[in-house]
């Protein structure tokens, strides 16, 4: 199941999934990806963190 999601506003949530595409537009349902969106964000590395620890990992294997 893939999640995409309008940034800007937010205001729709489309979830395919193998039985086909849903979209989401209720206010209580949006609230709860905004949240998901912004802890998702918070614990995310920065692009040069992502970067270095990708290399990492390359040197590692």
């Amino acid at each position: 199941m893939t999640h995409r999601i309008k940034r800007q506003g937010l205001d729709t949530v489309q979830l395919d999934t193998h039985h086909g595409c849903e979209f989401l537009d209720a206010e209580a349902q949006l609230n709860k990806y905004r949240s998901v969106l912004d802890r998702m964000e918070s614990n995310a590395l920065k692009p040069a963190e992502s970067r270095d620890l990708i290399h990492r990992l390359v040197q590692e294997t």
